[in-house]
């Protein structure tokens, strides 16, 4: 290696190297998992899923069995271990390239092999490369050996605990593909430790030997094991591969730092930490630091991607990734939102790579600062809380473990600081009980986040055993009376709630609608004699015990208070929503034909989103089609009804179920009463549903169908406006184009018209400075690149020229010229800001390589680039110093 590569350098290394391999290069796909069994992404592989049981490998119209991403991963099962070692991160980039039953072990590990130690690519040392395999995969062991040359000693065999993916896989599960893997590590030297290898295979666990790929092979798919607990591995439909290897390690052994801390991603987060806080970067302090800095990361990421913080679901993960960073901003010092002063850092650093971080900045910042504001509050009641727990014990004595754990879980209460305050009272903390009490939490998330599985709600619900179904009469009524019949905070009973607490509500009678179906849960108020409570979110067990998440505003509210609850006014945008997205649903499959089926969706006041199975992005016309349909319907002004009936009796006519769903023997049907035409079909809607909707479909209002997008293999996403949130986006587009016809001194209508001879007459200017540079560069090029200077420079005579104002296209055609006209055999031209360095073919075939060349000259130049054997290019900001870095770059 030269000098050490940036993260982004490596990133796009590694995919440039897989396209080179017949690789299709895709986007990272949402953090948002792409499918219902996990909240997030947890996998490179996860979006992929599909294609590993045989779909058809086709993305955007375009077929590959070979894929390369670099993608975005949220893991949380071990998030207290984040900062508190120097190696776990929730948010993970994983490298993969993938096959979908085209190479196998041979090439996967051959590729992975030269990427790491080819020089023109990673240019790791060999002799510090280390694997490990399943233990019975004598072709992996084979391929190591004999095709790598990588000596057998250094080669450890484990069982289906360490190299098998799912671990253990064959006999826990999870169901579904899964295969051995083969990992690869990397010896850091004794700086980092004075193990050896032979002692990793005892402890498999160092701070010296690092992984830093994993190649899996799925071959099997894991179905439920026999009567007797023997493990049931069919063969796919074919072999495949799943290689991932982490961004975050890998930087760490290529810029040779001591921690993902150190690397050029979090180093100037951490710094920009300390300079807030005004707290150094050094002693236990400092697990602070590492915990704000990669969970503002992870937060930044997961909120440009549509998440927020919440009560239940996805919204509960990231609003617990976020207060345990601003419990560690706490514990640093900041006692004013600070935290989202962090963001326009993480966008810089990778928002070239991300660009919903750019394009979501403002968003991300508000939403940091806001829930800052949030915890801040919360913590106040902690600090009561406390007061209340500590002045009812003797000095002297100890506060429970639990306690502790309750104010920590319940009001994000740091247990040093729960120590700190006690021990101003001359009371100790029952430090063992609170970490038995931790631990169960963490076991608790830890059995909901295995691949495969989910956690649906963020605590214990042993604590709602034997409660009744909760009476819901919202379908007809937005207001209603009913009995507080049980409080719960932390998994816990509570007997009572203060103002300023937050926990979960359980009602006998309620007029709110428990998030389901991809409708979003109610939100409101609750009323009482003395007192009042912001209900933030609805949810519901599977027993049908409706679960309202509240915060008391005034008042205190007490198990067996009568209370009225209210809808906020929300709700009627939510039902036109739900309702439009069931004539959506109808009208993409008389567009787009019956393979169109539901893969998700999200029903909210202010929009609805739709996943559904398509190989293809909608065309105009087809968006244009689909958007008429909903709007024929709504004209129509149809009645929407709804009633309950047998299942078998449901299928029978016709309905169709929604995605996710589980549905009992009894089901409600919603029906519009009335059909539309399309091409001479008649279309009609009737889908199982539990959810809100309108009573005509007039009072959908407004409807506005968005663009479409790829959210996974094989997966479009639609969103969709209705009401008054389709009439505010219309008058928001209308507004800027007649701000935009104000700017051009048109009007609206005539605004196509106006931009159609502005791109005219740029085209001309274009082509007229077109050919003043290419005046400019061959005067100063001089007649047959006679103004070259030309050397010998390690067996190659090599050519340079420098050209002032010449960039880009003008700059790659002057070196075009330059190679046919000087007859060298390396020609390097350098503008302002740019560099282009070209070989012939006899110097290519004879050891000459552009992009090796191209990279050194940049890096003196104070730039980057890379390219080809033939032709490279950088950008450059000193062109002088690039040039003069020739004489030791051959």
């Amino acid at each position: 290696m030269t000098g050490p590569l940036s993260t982004a350098d490596i990133r796009e290394k590694y995919l440039h190297f897989f396209e080179s391999k017949g690789h299709l290069r895709l986007p990272s796909y949402s953090t948002v998992a792409p499918d219902p069994t996990t909240l997030f992404t947890v996998a490179g592989m996860q979006p992929f899923k599909e294609q590993f049981m045989g779909a058809p490998a086709v993305f955007d119209g375009v077929a590959s069995k070979r894929v390369t991403t670099a993608q975005k991963c949220l893991r949380i099962g071990d998030i207290e271990n984040v900062g508190r070692t120097l190696r776990h991160c929730s948010l993970l980039e994983m490298l993969g390239n993938f096959s979908f039953g085209d190479y196998f072990k041979r090439e996967a590990l051959t590729w992975a092999w030269e990427f790491l130690t080819s020089p023109e690519w990673m240019g790791l040392d060999k002799e510090r490369l280390y694997a490990t395999i399943y233990q019975d995969d004598e072709e992996a062991f084979t391929i190591w050996t004999q095709e790598n040359g990588l000596p057998p000693e250094r080669i450890l065999r484990f069982g289906a605990d360490e190299n098998f993916w799912p671990a253990d896989a064959p006999k826990e599960g999870p169901n579904g593909p899964c295969g051995p893997c083969s990992e690869i590590f990397y010896d850091r030297g004794p700086k980092y430790g004075d193990d050896t290898w032979a002692e990793y295979a005892d402890t498999r666990e160092s701070a010296r030997f690092l992984e830093i790929w994993n190649c899996v092979f799925p071959q099997f798919d894991r179905q439920e094991p026999l009567p007797d607990g023997t493990p049931v591995l069919k063969d796919l439909p074919f072999k495949n591969i799943d290689t991932g290897m982490g961004l975050e390690r890998i930087a760490t052994v290529v810029q040779d730092v001591y921690d993902f801390y150190s690397n050029d991603v979090f180093a100037p987060i951490v710094a920009k930490v300390a300079e807030l806080s005004g707290q150094p970067y050094e002693g236990p302090q400092s697990v602070s630091h590492r915990v704000v800095a990669e969970h503002l990361r992870s937060v930044s990421m997961v909120v440009a991607d549509g998440s927020q913080p919440g009560n239940t679901g996805r919204g509960y993960v990231v609003r617990k990734i976020l207060r345990r960073a601003c419990r560690h901003a706490y514990l640093l010092g900041l006692r004013e939102p600070s935290l989202y002063k962090l963001v326009p850092i993480v966008v810089e650093r990778m928002g070239d790579a991300y660009p919903e971080l750019k394009d979501n900045r403002a968003k991300i910042e508000a939403t940091v600062k806001a829930e800052e504001e949030r915890f801040l509050k919360t913590l106040e009641g902690g600090i009561q809380r406390l007061g209340g727990l500590l002045s009812g014990l003797e000095k002297g004595s100890v506060l429970s473990g639990n306690d502790a754990f309750v104010l920590y879980d319940t009001y994000g209460f740091p247990v040093d600081l729960t120590k700190e305050i006690a021990e101003e009272y001359g009371i100790t903390v029952d430090e063992a009980g609170y970490a038995e009490s931790l631990e169960n939490a963490q076991n608790v998330a830890r059995a909901g986040s295995k691949y495969g599985k989910s956690e649906l709600f963020g605590g214990n619900l042993e604590a709602l055993d034997g409660l009744s179904p909760t009476e819901f009469v919202g379908y007809d009524h937005l207001q209603a009376d009913g009995e507080v019949v049980a409080l719960v905070g932390a998994g816990e009973r509570l007997s009572h709630l203060p103002a300023g607490s937050e926990a979960t509500v359980v009602l006998s009678r309620t007029p709110f609608y428990a998030e389901g179906g991809g409708e979003v849960g109610d939100t409101g108020r609750l009323e009482w004699d003395g007192g009042s409570a912001v209900v933030r979110d609805t949810r519901k067990t599977p027993q049908g015990v409706f679960l309202h998440d509240v915060e008391v505003e005034s008042g205190e509210l007490r198990d067996g208070t009568a209370v009225r609850g209210v809808v906020s006014g929300e709700r009627q945008a939510i039902q036109r929503h739900h309702t439009a997205t069931h004539l959506l649903h109808a009208a993409l499959r008389a567009v787009l034909g019956s393979g169109v089926a539901q893969k998700g969706s999200l029903v909210a006041a202010d929009r609805l989103r739709f996943d559904f199975s398509h190989g293809a992005a909608l065309s105009a016309d087809e968006i244009a089609a689909v958007e008429t349909l909903v709007s024929r319907w709504v004209s129509a002004n149809f009645p929407v009804s709804w009633q309950e009936m047998p299942i078998a009796q449901a299928k029978a006519a016709g309905a169709t179920a929604l995605f996710g769903e589980k549905y009992g023997e009894t089901v409600r049907v919603v029906s519009v009463g009335g059909s539309v035409d399309y091409g001479g079909q008649t279309v009609s809607s009737m889908e199982l549903c539990g959810g809100a909707h309108v009573t005509r479909t007039g009072d959908i209002g407004a409807f506005v169908l968005l663009g479409d997008e790829n959210v996974a293999a094989g997966v479009r996403r639609v969103e969709a406006l209705a009401g008054e949130a389709a009439t505010a986006w219309v008058r928001e587009r209308l507004n800027a184009a007649a701000k935009t016809a104000a700017l051009l001194n048109t009007s609206p209508d005539a605004l196509e018209a106006r931009v159609s001879g502005l791109q005219a007459q740029l085209r001309a200017a274009e082509k007229e400075t077109a050919g003043v540079r290419r005046q400019l560069a061959e005067a100063q090029m001089g007649g047959g690149g006679s103004a070259a200077q030309t050397r010998e420079l390690g067996g190659f005579r090599v050519a340079t020229l420098k050209l002032a104002g010449i960039e880009g296209n003008d700059l790659r055609a002057a070196a075009d010229k330059l190679l046919d006209q000087s007859g060298a055999d390396v020609i390097v031209v350098a503008g302002d800001k740019g560099l282009v360095v070209k070989a012939s073919k006899d110097a290519v075939t004879r050891g000459a390589h552009a992009g090796q060349l191209v990279g050194k000259l940049a890096a003196a130049g104070g730039g980057k680039g890379g390219g080809r054997p033939d032709m490279a290019q950088a950008g450059i900001t000193d062109a002088d110093a690039a040039l003069g870095a020739l004489d030791t770059a051959f």
